[in-house]
Protein backbone atom coordinates (compact mmCIF):
# COMPACT_ATOMS: atom_id res chain seq x y z
CA UNK A 1 0.00 0.00 0.00
CA UNK A 2 0.90 3.38 -0.85
CA UNK A 3 1.68 6.43 2.10
CA UNK A 4 -1.68 7.61 2.65
CA UNK A 5 -1.01 10.95 1.29
CA UNK A 6 -1.81 13.08 -1.80
CA UNK A 7 -2.72 16.16 -3.20
CA UNK A 8 -6.18 16.60 -5.66
CA UNK A 9 -6.27 19.67 -8.25
CA UNK A 10 -10.14 20.28 -8.92
CA UNK A 11 -10.35 21.60 -12.15
CA UNK A 12 -13.86 22.67 -11.70
CA UNK A 13 -12.77 25.31 -8.87
CA UNK A 14 -10.28 26.61 -11.15
CA UNK A 15 -12.56 27.05 -13.38
CA UNK A 16 -15.11 29.18 -11.20
CA UNK A 17 -12.00 30.97 -9.70
CA UNK A 18 -11.07 32.32 -13.54
CA UNK A 19 -15.08 33.20 -14.19
CA UNK A 20 -14.13 35.45 -10.89
CA UNK A 21 -11.75 36.77 -12.44
CA UNK A 22 -13.88 37.69 -15.50
CA UNK A 23 -17.13 38.70 -13.58
CA UNK A 24 -14.80 41.40 -11.44
CA UNK A 25 -13.30 42.54 -15.00
CA UNK A 26 -15.39 42.19 -17.43
CA UNK A 27 -14.78 44.33 -19.91
CA UNK A 28 -10.75 43.17 -19.83
CA UNK A 29 -9.36 39.74 -20.88
CA UNK A 30 -7.74 37.67 -19.00
CA UNK A 31 -4.22 36.35 -18.99
CA UNK A 32 -4.40 33.29 -16.62
CA UNK A 33 -0.54 32.99 -14.72
CA UNK A 34 0.26 29.46 -14.54
CA UNK A 35 4.39 30.29 -13.83
CA UNK A 36 5.95 27.75 -11.23
CA UNK A 37 3.78 25.09 -12.53
CA UNK A 38 0.52 26.44 -12.19
CA UNK A 39 1.48 27.08 -8.39
CA UNK A 40 2.43 23.71 -8.24
CA UNK A 41 -1.01 22.31 -9.64
CA UNK A 42 0.95 21.44 -12.10
CA UNK A 43 0.52 22.75 -15.32
CA UNK A 44 -0.72 20.13 -17.17
CA UNK A 45 -3.37 19.19 -14.34
CA UNK A 46 -4.66 23.16 -13.99
CA UNK A 47 -5.00 23.65 -17.82
CA UNK A 48 -8.44 21.56 -18.75
CA UNK A 49 -9.75 24.11 -15.72
CA UNK A 50 -8.04 27.29 -17.27
CA UNK A 51 -8.69 26.64 -20.70
CA UNK A 52 -11.48 29.35 -20.78
CA UNK A 53 -8.77 31.88 -20.61
CA UNK A 54 -7.63 34.13 -23.12
CA UNK A 55 -3.70 33.67 -22.55
CA UNK A 56 -1.52 32.33 -20.34
CA UNK A 57 1.38 33.45 -18.74
CA UNK A 58 4.83 31.82 -18.21
CA UNK A 59 7.88 32.47 -16.35
CA UNK A 60 10.15 30.45 -19.10
CA UNK A 61 10.31 28.76 -22.02
CA UNK A 62 9.85 25.49 -20.82
CA UNK A 63 6.26 25.95 -19.55
CA UNK A 64 5.36 27.90 -22.63
CA UNK A 65 6.80 24.53 -24.78
CA UNK A 66 4.56 22.45 -22.41
CA UNK A 67 1.49 24.81 -22.80
CA UNK A 68 2.25 24.27 -26.76
CA UNK A 69 2.22 20.64 -26.36
CA UNK A 70 -1.56 20.84 -24.76
CA UNK A 71 -2.66 22.50 -28.17
CA UNK A 72 -2.81 25.73 -26.84
CA UNK A 73 -2.93 27.62 -29.96
CA UNK A 74 -3.82 30.86 -28.21
CA UNK A 75 -1.46 33.76 -27.10
CA UNK A 76 1.25 32.95 -24.39
CA UNK A 77 2.91 35.44 -22.57
CA UNK A 78 6.33 34.91 -21.14
CA UNK A 79 6.45 36.97 -17.73
CA UNK A 80 10.24 37.42 -18.01
CA UNK A 81 11.10 37.70 -21.32
CA UNK A 82 14.09 36.58 -22.77
CA UNK A 83 17.10 35.69 -20.80
CA UNK A 84 19.55 34.95 -23.66
CA UNK A 85 19.61 36.01 -27.27
CA UNK A 86 18.95 32.84 -28.47
CA UNK A 87 15.46 32.50 -26.43
CA UNK A 88 14.21 34.55 -28.99
CA UNK A 89 14.43 32.16 -31.83
CA UNK A 90 12.02 29.79 -29.55
CA UNK A 91 10.10 32.91 -29.32
CA UNK A 92 9.60 32.98 -32.89
CA UNK A 93 8.89 29.48 -33.23
CA UNK A 94 6.26 29.21 -30.65
CA UNK A 95 4.66 32.19 -31.23
CA UNK A 96 5.06 33.90 -28.00
CA UNK A 97 4.61 37.61 -26.91
CA UNK A 98 7.54 38.63 -24.33
CA UNK A 99 8.13 41.08 -21.83
CA UNK A 100 10.85 43.79 -22.24
CA UNK A 101 12.44 44.93 -19.34
CA UNK A 102 15.91 45.98 -19.80
CA UNK A 103 18.16 47.75 -22.47
CA UNK A 104 19.97 44.51 -22.99
CA UNK A 105 16.43 42.43 -24.59
CA UNK A 106 15.73 45.27 -26.67
CA UNK A 107 19.58 45.04 -27.93
CA UNK A 108 18.72 41.38 -28.65
CA UNK A 109 16.12 42.23 -30.34
CA UNK A 110 17.74 44.59 -33.10
CA UNK A 111 20.41 41.62 -34.04
CA UNK A 112 17.29 38.98 -33.82
CA UNK A 113 16.80 37.68 -37.68
CA UNK A 114 13.40 36.34 -37.57
CA UNK A 115 10.59 36.27 -40.79
CA UNK A 116 7.71 37.44 -38.50
CA UNK A 117 7.44 40.30 -35.83
CA UNK A 118 7.41 40.14 -32.01
CA UNK A 119 5.01 40.68 -30.18
CA UNK A 120 6.18 42.24 -27.23
CA UNK A 121 4.86 44.53 -23.64
CA UNK A 122 7.51 46.96 -22.65
CA UNK A 123 7.57 46.87 -18.84
CA UNK A 124 7.72 50.04 -16.40
CA UNK A 125 9.30 50.30 -13.26
CA UNK A 126 6.54 52.44 -11.40
CA UNK A 127 7.60 51.48 -7.60
CA UNK A 128 8.29 48.14 -7.39
CA UNK A 129 11.71 48.27 -8.48
CA UNK A 130 12.32 44.87 -9.46
CA UNK A 131 12.29 44.64 -13.48
CA UNK A 132 11.24 47.35 -15.73
CA UNK A 133 12.81 50.77 -17.55
CA UNK A 134 12.61 53.57 -14.64
CA UNK A 135 9.77 56.14 -15.98
CA UNK A 136 12.51 58.86 -17.12
CA UNK A 137 13.92 56.18 -19.69
CA UNK A 138 10.44 54.32 -20.56
CA UNK A 139 9.65 56.42 -23.76
CA UNK A 140 12.79 56.37 -25.49
CA UNK A 141 12.76 52.24 -25.13
CA UNK A 142 9.17 52.56 -26.72
CA UNK A 143 10.73 54.49 -29.61
CA UNK A 144 13.60 52.20 -29.36
CA UNK A 145 11.38 49.11 -29.96
CA UNK A 146 9.23 50.87 -32.63
CA UNK A 147 11.56 51.64 -34.31
CA UNK A 148 12.90 48.05 -34.73
CA UNK A 149 11.27 46.06 -38.11
CA UNK A 150 11.43 42.68 -36.12
CA UNK A 151 8.91 44.56 -33.74
CA UNK A 152 4.91 44.31 -34.16
CA UNK A 153 2.55 45.16 -31.24
CA UNK A 154 4.05 47.19 -28.25
CA UNK A 155 2.01 46.23 -25.28
CA UNK A 156 2.89 48.39 -22.16
CA UNK A 157 3.02 46.87 -18.48
CA UNK A 158 3.62 47.24 -14.92
CA UNK A 159 3.21 45.54 -11.82
CA UNK A 160 2.28 46.61 -8.43
CA UNK A 161 3.59 46.30 -5.19
CA UNK A 162 0.66 47.12 -2.53
CA UNK A 163 -2.60 46.52 -4.39
CA UNK A 164 -3.45 44.01 -1.29
CA UNK A 165 -3.74 46.82 1.09
CA UNK A 166 -2.50 50.80 1.88
CA UNK A 167 1.00 51.98 1.11
CA UNK A 168 2.31 55.05 4.14
CA UNK A 169 -1.48 55.62 4.14
CA UNK A 170 -2.62 55.59 0.57
CA UNK A 171 -4.26 53.60 -1.30
CA UNK A 172 -1.89 50.88 -2.44
CA UNK A 173 -1.98 51.66 -6.21
CA UNK A 174 -2.41 55.34 -6.41
CA UNK A 175 1.18 56.20 -6.37
CA UNK A 176 2.27 53.80 -9.11
CA UNK A 177 -1.06 53.89 -11.00
CA UNK A 178 -0.36 57.62 -11.45
CA UNK A 179 3.30 56.94 -12.88
CA UNK A 180 2.48 54.69 -15.30
CA UNK A 181 -0.36 57.27 -16.80
CA UNK A 182 2.18 59.74 -16.63
CA UNK A 183 4.97 57.37 -18.80
CA UNK A 184 2.23 55.86 -20.90
CA UNK A 185 0.49 59.46 -21.81
CA UNK A 186 -0.20 59.57 -26.04
CA UNK A 187 1.46 55.74 -26.09
CA UNK A 188 -0.58 53.29 -28.16
CA UNK A 189 -0.73 49.83 -27.09
CA UNK A 190 -2.24 47.25 -25.03
CA UNK A 191 -2.19 47.90 -21.27
CA UNK A 192 -2.03 45.11 -18.63
CA UNK A 193 -2.02 46.33 -15.03
CA UNK A 194 -3.86 44.23 -12.35
CA UNK A 195 -2.27 41.02 -10.54
CA UNK A 196 -5.12 39.13 -8.81
CA UNK A 197 -5.16 41.62 -5.69
CA UNK A 198 -5.86 44.89 -8.28
CA UNK A 199 -8.28 42.68 -10.29
CA UNK A 200 -10.33 42.23 -7.27
CA UNK A 201 -9.86 44.86 -5.28
CA UNK A 202 -9.68 47.66 -7.80
CA UNK A 203 -11.19 46.74 -11.50
CA UNK A 204 -12.66 50.39 -12.33
CA UNK A 205 -8.96 51.62 -12.34
CA UNK A 206 -6.84 48.79 -12.59
CA UNK A 207 -8.48 46.36 -15.14
CA UNK A 208 -8.10 47.86 -18.52
CA UNK A 209 -6.90 45.82 -21.56
CA UNK A 210 -5.69 42.62 -19.97
CA UNK A 211 -5.93 41.26 -16.20
CA UNK A 212 -3.21 38.90 -14.70
CA UNK A 213 -4.81 37.28 -12.48
CA UNK A 214 -2.57 34.15 -10.41
CA UNK A 215 -2.73 33.14 -7.01
CA UNK A 216 -6.93 34.08 -7.19
CA UNK A 217 -7.27 31.25 -9.71
CA UNK A 218 -5.98 28.45 -7.47
CA UNK A 219 -8.01 29.83 -4.64
CA UNK A 220 -6.08 31.79 -2.50
CA UNK A 221 -7.05 35.41 -1.40
CA UNK A 222 -4.59 38.03 -2.32
CA UNK A 223 -4.68 39.94 0.71
CA UNK A 224 -5.84 37.82 3.61
CA UNK A 225 -6.52 38.47 6.22
CA UNK A 226 -8.31 41.57 5.52
CA UNK A 227 -10.36 39.47 3.34
CA UNK A 228 -11.31 35.54 2.60
CA UNK A 229 -11.57 33.34 -0.03
CA UNK A 230 -15.24 32.72 0.90
CA UNK A 231 -15.63 36.48 0.42
CA UNK A 232 -14.18 36.96 -2.92
CA UNK A 233 -16.39 33.65 -3.75
CA UNK A 234 -13.12 31.75 -4.48
CA UNK A 235 -12.59 27.88 -4.19
CA UNK A 236 -9.52 26.01 -3.19
CA UNK A 237 -7.85 24.22 -6.33
CA UNK A 238 -5.99 22.29 -4.03
CA UNK A 239 -6.28 19.53 -1.84
CA UNK A 240 -4.35 17.97 0.39
CA UNK A 241 -5.11 14.53 2.51
CA UNK A 242 -3.68 12.10 4.34
CA UNK A 243 -4.66 9.87 7.25
CA UNK A 244 -4.07 9.42 10.77
CA UNK A 245 -1.51 6.40 10.84
CA UNK A 246 -1.53 6.16 14.71
CA UNK A 247 -3.33 7.28 17.86
CA UNK A 248 -1.56 7.96 21.33
CA UNK A 249 -2.82 8.63 24.63
CA UNK A 250 -1.57 11.40 26.42
CA UNK A 251 -1.73 12.08 30.41
CA UNK A 252 -0.91 15.57 31.79
CA UNK A 253 2.94 16.25 31.79
CA UNK A 254 2.94 13.94 28.75
CA UNK A 255 4.93 15.69 25.78
CA UNK A 256 4.82 15.91 21.73
CA UNK A 257 7.34 15.58 19.20
CA UNK A 258 10.69 16.57 19.28
CA UNK A 259 11.71 19.13 21.85
CA UNK A 260 8.72 18.68 23.49
CA UNK A 261 7.55 21.69 22.42
CA UNK A 262 4.08 20.83 23.36
CA UNK A 263 3.15 19.56 26.95
CA UNK A 264 -0.52 17.98 27.80
CA UNK A 265 -2.51 19.75 30.77
CA UNK A 266 -5.20 16.97 30.87
CA UNK A 267 -5.91 13.39 29.56
CA UNK A 268 -5.80 13.26 25.72
CA UNK A 269 -5.88 11.32 22.21
CA UNK A 270 -3.91 12.20 19.84
CA UNK A 271 -3.21 11.25 16.12
CA UNK A 272 -0.17 10.76 14.50
CA UNK A 273 -0.80 11.68 10.50
CA UNK A 274 1.51 10.85 7.66
CA UNK A 275 2.51 14.59 6.58
CA UNK A 276 5.86 16.14 7.35
CA UNK A 277 7.93 18.83 6.13
CA UNK A 278 9.71 16.74 3.07
CA UNK A 279 6.25 16.38 1.86
CA UNK A 280 5.80 20.03 1.80
CA UNK A 281 4.25 21.25 5.24
CA UNK A 282 5.73 23.89 6.83
CA UNK A 283 7.45 22.86 10.20
CA UNK A 284 7.18 26.51 11.26
CA UNK A 285 3.61 25.54 11.69
CA UNK A 286 3.31 25.54 15.53
CA UNK A 287 1.06 23.61 17.63
CA UNK A 288 -2.70 25.49 17.12
CA UNK A 289 -2.28 25.27 13.26
CA UNK A 290 -6.13 24.48 11.65
CA UNK A 291 -6.77 20.90 10.16
CA UNK A 292 -9.59 19.35 9.61
CA UNK A 293 -10.10 15.24 10.65
CA UNK A 294 -13.05 13.53 9.13
CA UNK A 295 -14.10 16.95 8.09
CA UNK A 296 -14.11 18.15 11.62
CA UNK A 297 -11.92 20.99 12.77
CA UNK A 298 -8.99 20.31 15.02
CA UNK A 299 -5.25 21.40 15.59
CA UNK A 300 -1.66 20.53 15.25
CA UNK A 301 0.42 20.15 18.03
CA UNK A 302 3.76 20.07 18.84
CA UNK A 303 6.30 20.11 16.01
CA UNK A 304 6.00 19.05 12.25
CA UNK A 305 8.77 16.03 11.89
CA UNK A 306 10.00 15.09 8.52
CA UNK A 307 7.55 12.47 7.67
CA UNK A 308 4.38 13.07 9.91
CA UNK A 309 2.84 15.53 12.39
CA UNK A 310 0.56 15.03 15.24
CA UNK A 311 -3.40 16.38 15.77
CA UNK A 312 -5.75 16.68 18.50
CA UNK A 313 -8.10 14.12 18.56
CA UNK A 314 -9.38 14.50 22.30
CA UNK A 315 -12.85 16.00 20.98
CA UNK A 316 -13.20 13.89 18.06
CA UNK A 317 -14.50 10.32 19.82
CA UNK A 318 -15.26 9.00 16.52
CA UNK A 319 -11.69 9.65 14.69
CA UNK A 320 -9.04 7.36 14.78
CA UNK A 321 -6.52 4.66 12.74
CA UNK A 322 -7.21 5.45 8.97
CA UNK A 323 -9.29 8.76 9.40
CA UNK A 324 -8.90 11.39 6.73
CA UNK A 325 -7.06 14.43 7.30
CA UNK A 326 -7.24 17.19 5.43
CA UNK A 327 -4.03 19.69 5.52
CA UNK A 328 -5.81 22.35 3.35
CA UNK A 329 -8.25 22.70 1.05
CA UNK A 330 -11.76 20.74 0.73
CA UNK A 331 -11.99 17.57 2.48
CA UNK A 332 -13.96 14.03 0.99
CA UNK A 333 -16.91 15.34 3.43
CA UNK A 334 -17.38 18.71 1.64
CA UNK A 335 -15.47 20.90 4.84
CA UNK A 336 -13.09 23.04 3.56
CA UNK A 337 -10.21 24.58 5.47
CA UNK A 338 -8.80 27.34 3.76
CA UNK A 339 -4.88 27.32 2.80
CA UNK A 340 -4.40 31.04 3.36
CA UNK A 341 -5.56 30.07 6.84
CA UNK A 342 -2.99 27.25 7.34
CA UNK A 343 -0.40 29.86 5.75
CA UNK A 344 -0.81 32.33 8.16
CA UNK A 345 -0.64 30.29 11.36
CA UNK A 346 2.57 29.40 10.21
CA UNK A 347 3.74 32.72 9.54
CA UNK A 348 3.67 32.50 5.60
CA UNK A 349 1.60 32.51 2.44
CA UNK A 350 -0.91 30.61 0.94
CA UNK A 351 1.60 31.27 -2.51
CA UNK A 352 4.52 29.46 -0.59
CA UNK A 353 2.29 26.55 0.61
CA UNK A 354 0.98 25.73 -2.64
CA UNK A 355 4.40 26.07 -4.76
CA UNK A 356 6.21 23.97 -1.88
CA UNK A 357 4.03 20.37 -1.99
CA UNK A 358 6.89 18.40 -2.75
CA UNK A 359 7.48 15.82 -5.82
CA UNK A 360 6.90 12.67 -3.51
CA UNK A 361 3.72 13.00 -2.94
CA UNK A 362 1.80 12.22 -5.26
CA UNK A 363 -0.63 14.57 -7.37
CA UNK A 364 -3.78 13.81 -9.13
CA UNK A 365 -6.58 15.44 -10.86
CA UNK A 366 -10.24 14.84 -9.24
Amino acid sequence: MPRPIEALVHPAALAHNLARARAQAPNARVWAVVKARAYGHGIERAFEGLRAADGFACLDLAEAQQLRELDWRGPILLLEGAFEPRDLELCSRLKLTHVVHSPAQIDWLAMHKTHEPHSVYLKLNSGMNRLGFAPTAFRAAHARLSALPQVDEIGLMTHFSDADGPRLGQDGIDHQLAVFETATEGLAGERSLANSAATLRHTERAAQDWVRPGILLYGSAPDFPAHDAAHWDLRPAMSLRSQVIGVQTLQPGDTVGYGSSFTAQAPMRIGTVACGYADGYPRHAGTGTPVLVDGQRTRTLGRVSMDMLAVDLTELSASGWGSEVTLWGESARGAVLSIDEVAHAAGTIGYELMCAVTARVPMRVA
